[in-house]
């Protein structure tokens, strides 16, 4: 099932924190720090946009699973997993999403 690997890779990514960064490839992002993992994202968000462009399909999956991974380093980093976020997409599930959308703009 989709969420239970994603909780599995959460737990991955949290022991990766204690890793030593010359020997982890995640554990050197949290040791670079906020700034580095964020451009990674960015970095990914674009080659997902650029392959969604082109058309490729088995590479927008490529790209989504990378999008993905980093922005789980990122919520890891911040001390969040991906629990919170199914549960926010689980809040949303069934609410129409432009009701919702005014609704953040109202506050």
């Amino acid at each position: 099932m989709a969420t239970d690997i994603l909780l599995e890779l959460a737990q991955v990514l949290e022991g990766r924190k204690r890793a030593d960064p010359e020997s982890s490839y995640v554990a050197s992002l949290y040791a670079k720090g906020l700034d580095t993992i964020l451009k990674k994202i960015g970095e990914e968000a674009t080659e997902t946009v650029i392959a969604a462009k082109g058309g490729d399909r088995e590479q927008l999956v490529y790209e989504t699973a990378d999008l993905w991974f980093h922005t789980l380093v990122l919520l890891a980093h911040q001390g969040l997993g991906p629990e919170e976020v199914l549960h926010e997409l689980e809040r949303r599930f069934g609410l129409s999403g432009l009701k919702e959308k005014a609704a953040r703009n109202e506050t």
